[in-house]
């Protein structure tokens, strides 16, 4: 049996990442692109965490992270301060401004998973975010041998 799931994944992240991209241009959403726009997911959750958890819940390495996070800081939508317990950390914060695309932001999201899921029943949603889970577990669990 051939397997191709990776290919699909990166075929599925490369047009998701295409699509949310237009749809940013069409609602005339200018503040955050795509990759920005999962900072700003990380940071709704949980406000003031650092750097190196907002890298692994958004899976991109932390020099990915800081040319972003500068960009983001430059535009007004995170700030950045020293852990006041632990200096050497830094901790990431919304701005007000970030704050207000929240509305945006979910329901973007909330089409976004109109698109992927188009066609499905609840239970074939369910089970595909069941196994998605699963192959992030595995990813997240990976260790060279």
């Amino acid at each position: 049996m051939r397997i191709n799931g990776g290919f699909q994944v990166s075929k599925i992240k490369q047009l998701g990442d295409r699509i949310f991209e237009k749809i940013l241009a069409e609602r005339g959403i200018e503040a955050f692109n795509g990759a920005q726009g999962r900072i700003l997911y990380v940071l709704f959750q949980e406000d003031g965490v650092p750097i190196k958890t907002v890298s692994e819940k958004c899976g991109l390495a932390i020099t990915s992270l800081t040319t972003m996070l500068e960009r983001m800081e430059k535009n007004g939508l995170i700030q950045r301060r020293q852990d006041s317990a632990d200096k050497r950390k830094t901790l990431l914060f919304l701005t007000d401004k970030a704050r207000d695309l929240e509305e945006d932001y979910i329901a973007l999201s909330e089409e976004m998973g109109d698109i992927y899921y188009q066609g499905f029943t609840a239970d074939e949603v369910k089970a595909a975010e069941e196994y998605l889970d699963r192959i992030r577990l595995n990813l997240e669990g990976w260790q060279p041998k």
